[in-house]
Protein backbone atom coordinates (compact mmCIF):
# COMPACT_ATOMS: atom_id res chain seq x y z
CA UNK A 1 0.00 0.00 0.00
CA UNK A 2 1.82 3.02 -0.83
CA UNK A 3 1.47 6.52 0.77
CA UNK A 4 0.33 9.66 -0.96
CA UNK A 5 2.94 11.92 -0.05
CA UNK A 6 1.80 12.54 2.95
CA UNK A 7 4.56 15.80 3.47
CA UNK A 8 1.22 17.35 1.24
CA UNK A 9 -1.46 16.29 3.34
CA UNK A 10 -1.67 19.53 5.41
CA UNK A 11 -0.29 23.01 5.58
CA UNK A 12 3.03 22.74 7.55
CA UNK A 13 1.66 25.48 9.95
CA UNK A 14 -1.15 23.14 10.71
CA UNK A 15 1.36 20.54 11.63
CA UNK A 16 3.39 22.25 14.11
CA UNK A 17 0.02 22.82 16.16
CA UNK A 18 0.13 18.92 15.99
CA UNK A 19 -3.33 18.92 13.55
CA UNK A 20 -4.52 15.73 11.50
CA UNK A 21 -6.61 16.80 8.72
CA UNK A 22 -7.73 13.11 7.53
CA UNK A 23 -11.48 12.71 8.96
CA UNK A 24 -13.17 9.31 8.47
CA UNK A 25 -15.39 8.68 5.28
CA UNK A 26 -16.82 6.11 3.40
CA UNK A 27 -13.42 3.69 1.54
CA UNK A 28 -13.45 4.57 -2.34
CA UNK A 29 -11.06 1.26 -3.07
CA UNK A 30 -10.65 -2.19 -1.76
CA UNK A 31 -7.32 -2.49 0.11
CA UNK A 32 -5.57 -5.63 1.27
CA UNK A 33 -6.00 -7.50 4.47
CA UNK A 34 -3.39 -9.31 6.20
CA UNK A 35 -0.09 -7.33 7.10
CA UNK A 36 0.43 -4.05 5.12
CA UNK A 37 3.45 -2.87 4.40
CA UNK A 38 3.11 0.98 3.76
CA UNK A 39 5.38 3.19 1.40
CA UNK A 40 5.68 7.08 0.91
CA UNK A 41 6.26 8.72 -2.82
CA UNK A 42 9.89 7.45 -2.37
CA UNK A 43 8.79 4.02 -2.46
CA UNK A 44 10.66 3.98 1.12
CA UNK A 45 8.48 1.87 3.95
CA UNK A 46 7.00 4.57 6.74
CA UNK A 47 4.39 2.03 8.46
CA UNK A 48 3.40 -1.01 8.72
CA UNK A 49 0.07 -2.14 8.72
CA UNK A 50 -2.85 -5.35 9.97
CA UNK A 51 -5.98 -5.47 8.47
CA UNK A 52 -8.06 -8.31 10.05
CA UNK A 53 -10.40 -10.17 7.16
CA UNK A 54 -13.74 -8.21 6.97
CA UNK A 55 -16.30 -8.97 9.71
CA UNK A 56 -19.05 -10.48 8.40
CA UNK A 57 -21.50 -8.41 9.67
CA UNK A 58 -19.88 -5.61 8.03
CA UNK A 59 -18.81 -3.83 11.19
CA UNK A 60 -15.80 -1.30 10.16
CA UNK A 61 -12.89 -1.22 12.14
CA UNK A 62 -11.77 0.44 15.23
CA UNK A 63 -8.49 1.77 13.98
CA UNK A 64 -5.71 2.21 16.48
CA UNK A 65 -1.91 4.05 15.34
CA UNK A 66 0.49 2.63 17.41
CA UNK A 67 3.72 4.60 18.20
CA UNK A 68 6.86 2.93 19.16
CA UNK A 69 9.22 4.15 21.64
CA UNK A 70 12.65 5.83 21.20
CA UNK A 71 14.75 4.09 18.97
CA UNK A 72 12.18 1.70 17.99
CA UNK A 73 10.18 0.21 14.96
CA UNK A 74 7.10 0.33 13.36
CA UNK A 75 7.29 -4.00 13.76
CA UNK A 76 7.70 -3.12 17.58
CA UNK A 77 4.54 -0.56 17.55
CA UNK A 78 2.77 -3.15 15.57
CA UNK A 79 3.19 -5.92 18.30
CA UNK A 80 1.52 -3.68 20.94
CA UNK A 81 -1.74 -4.99 20.37
CA UNK A 82 -1.01 -7.25 17.18
CA UNK A 83 -2.16 -10.71 19.36
CA UNK A 84 -5.66 -9.34 19.98
CA UNK A 85 -6.39 -7.63 16.39
CA UNK A 86 -8.21 -10.29 14.95
CA UNK A 87 -10.48 -11.24 17.74
CA UNK A 88 -11.23 -7.38 18.51
CA UNK A 89 -11.31 -6.30 15.02
CA UNK A 90 -8.73 -3.97 15.22
CA UNK A 91 -7.23 -2.50 12.18
CA UNK A 92 -3.23 -1.78 13.28
CA UNK A 93 -1.38 0.94 11.53
CA UNK A 94 2.01 2.07 13.14
CA UNK A 95 4.52 4.65 11.65
CA UNK A 96 8.26 4.94 11.70
CA UNK A 97 8.91 7.80 13.01
CA UNK A 98 10.83 10.28 10.83
CA UNK A 99 14.06 10.10 13.63
CA UNK A 100 15.18 8.06 16.41
CA UNK A 101 11.92 9.12 18.19
CA UNK A 102 9.04 11.16 17.29
CA UNK A 103 8.98 15.06 16.34
CA UNK A 104 7.65 16.39 19.06
CA UNK A 105 10.17 15.15 21.56
CA UNK A 106 12.88 16.42 19.19
CA UNK A 107 11.84 20.24 19.29
CA UNK A 108 8.26 20.48 18.28
CA UNK A 109 5.30 18.90 15.89
CA UNK A 110 6.18 18.82 12.12
CA UNK A 111 6.70 16.01 9.97
CA UNK A 112 5.70 12.99 12.11
CA UNK A 113 1.99 15.20 12.08
CA UNK A 114 2.21 15.14 8.14
CA UNK A 115 3.33 11.61 7.68
CA UNK A 116 0.50 9.75 10.13
CA UNK A 117 -2.37 12.58 8.31
CA UNK A 118 -0.99 11.09 5.01
CA UNK A 119 -1.44 7.61 6.37
CA UNK A 120 -4.64 8.22 8.14
CA UNK A 121 -5.98 9.39 4.37
CA UNK A 122 -4.93 6.37 2.72
CA UNK A 123 -6.40 4.22 5.49
CA UNK A 124 -9.74 6.07 5.35
CA UNK A 125 -9.59 5.71 1.68
CA UNK A 126 -9.14 1.85 1.79
CA UNK A 127 -10.85 0.28 4.63
CA UNK A 128 -14.23 0.88 6.76
CA UNK A 129 -13.38 2.51 9.80
CA UNK A 130 -15.58 3.77 12.54
CA UNK A 131 -13.32 4.78 15.42
CA UNK A 132 -10.34 6.27 15.50
CA UNK A 133 -7.57 5.63 18.70
CA UNK A 134 -4.28 6.38 19.11
CA UNK A 135 -1.49 4.30 21.32
CA UNK A 136 2.25 4.09 21.84
CA UNK A 137 4.81 2.77 24.07
CA UNK A 138 7.22 5.15 26.14
CA UNK A 139 8.21 7.86 23.72
CA UNK A 140 5.07 7.09 21.91
CA UNK A 141 2.83 7.03 24.58
CA UNK A 142 3.98 10.49 25.07
CA UNK A 143 3.46 11.71 21.69
CA UNK A 144 0.31 9.09 21.53
CA UNK A 145 -1.16 11.55 24.31
CA UNK A 146 -0.14 15.06 22.89
CA UNK A 147 -1.38 14.57 19.41
CA UNK A 148 -4.68 12.60 21.09
CA UNK A 149 -5.40 15.38 23.01
CA UNK A 150 -4.94 17.62 20.25
CA UNK A 151 -7.40 15.91 17.75
CA UNK A 152 -10.29 15.09 20.28
CA UNK A 153 -12.60 15.37 17.43
CA UNK A 154 -11.08 13.19 15.44
CA UNK A 155 -9.38 10.64 17.72
CA UNK A 156 -12.20 9.36 20.81
CA UNK A 157 -9.42 6.88 22.50
CA UNK A 158 -6.01 7.37 23.97
CA UNK A 159 -4.19 4.40 24.96
CA UNK A 160 -0.32 4.90 27.00
CA UNK A 161 1.70 2.42 27.84
CA UNK A 162 4.49 4.13 30.30
CA UNK A 163 4.26 7.35 29.18
CA UNK A 164 6.39 10.56 30.66
CA UNK A 165 4.16 13.14 29.95
CA UNK A 166 1.55 14.91 27.58
CA UNK A 167 2.20 18.29 25.72
CA UNK A 168 -0.51 19.43 23.31
CA UNK A 169 -0.10 23.10 22.08
CA UNK A 170 -4.32 23.36 22.48
CA UNK A 171 -6.77 20.72 22.98
CA UNK A 172 -9.81 19.80 21.00
CA UNK A 173 -12.75 17.17 22.35
CA UNK A 174 -12.60 14.81 24.29
CA UNK A 175 -10.95 11.49 24.16
CA UNK A 176 -11.13 8.70 26.69
CA UNK A 177 -7.75 8.08 27.89
CA UNK A 178 -5.99 4.42 29.38
CA UNK A 179 -2.63 4.94 31.16
CA UNK A 180 -0.84 1.76 32.83
CA UNK A 181 3.08 2.04 34.22
CA UNK A 182 5.26 -0.05 36.06
CA UNK A 183 5.98 0.79 39.28
CA UNK A 184 9.82 -0.09 39.00
CA UNK A 185 10.10 1.88 35.70
CA UNK A 186 13.92 2.95 35.57
CA UNK A 187 13.74 4.76 32.40
CA UNK A 188 10.89 6.64 32.56
CA UNK A 189 9.88 6.82 36.92
CA UNK A 190 6.04 6.63 37.51
CA UNK A 191 6.60 9.25 40.50
CA UNK A 192 7.64 11.46 37.95
CA UNK A 193 5.84 10.68 35.15
CA UNK A 194 2.21 9.07 35.55
CA UNK A 195 2.08 9.61 38.80
CA UNK A 196 1.88 13.30 38.03
CA UNK A 197 0.06 13.19 34.87
CA UNK A 198 -3.07 11.52 35.31
CA UNK A 199 -4.23 13.61 37.95
CA UNK A 200 -3.57 16.60 35.70
CA UNK A 201 -5.49 14.83 33.06
CA UNK A 202 -8.24 14.04 35.55
CA UNK A 203 -8.02 17.63 36.95
CA UNK A 204 -8.86 18.87 33.24
CA UNK A 205 -11.72 17.03 33.10
CA UNK A 206 -10.30 13.94 31.22
CA UNK A 207 -11.98 10.72 31.79
CA UNK A 208 -9.04 8.61 32.80
CA UNK A 209 -8.52 4.73 33.65
CA UNK A 210 -4.86 4.33 34.99
CA UNK A 211 -3.46 0.71 36.10
CA UNK A 212 -0.38 0.49 37.86
CA UNK A 213 2.00 -2.98 37.77
CA UNK A 214 4.55 -4.37 39.59
CA UNK A 215 7.17 -4.53 36.92
CA UNK A 216 9.57 -1.85 34.80
CA UNK A 217 9.58 -0.43 31.20
CA UNK A 218 7.66 -3.12 29.07
CA UNK A 219 3.80 -3.71 28.44
CA UNK A 220 3.10 -6.65 30.31
CA UNK A 221 0.62 -9.41 28.65
CA UNK A 222 -2.06 -9.03 31.66
CA UNK A 223 -1.98 -4.98 31.10
CA UNK A 224 -2.57 -5.24 27.49
CA UNK A 225 -5.34 -7.13 27.81
CA UNK A 226 -6.83 -4.83 29.93
CA UNK A 227 -5.99 -2.33 27.51
CA UNK A 228 -7.82 -3.86 24.66
CA UNK A 229 -11.06 -4.91 27.20
CA UNK A 230 -10.86 -0.97 27.97
CA UNK A 231 -10.83 -0.47 24.34
CA UNK A 232 -13.67 -2.45 23.59
CA UNK A 233 -16.10 -0.28 25.73
CA UNK A 234 -14.47 3.15 24.51
CA UNK A 235 -16.66 3.23 21.45
CA UNK A 236 -18.78 5.90 20.47
CA UNK A 237 -22.25 5.68 20.13
CA UNK A 238 -24.19 4.98 17.08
Amino acid sequence: MSDPAPQDRQPADDSRHGRLSARVHPPVASAPTGLVPMTGADGALVAMAYAPEPAADGAAYRLVVLLHGAGGSARQGLDLLLPVADAQHLLLVAPHASASSWDLIAGGFGADVRRIDGLLATVFDGYPVRDVTLGGFSDGASYALSLGLANGDLVDAVVAFSPGFAAPPATHGRPRIYVSHGVDDRVLPIDMCSRRLVPHLHSLGYDVTYEEFPDGHEVPTSVRESATAWLTMARRPS
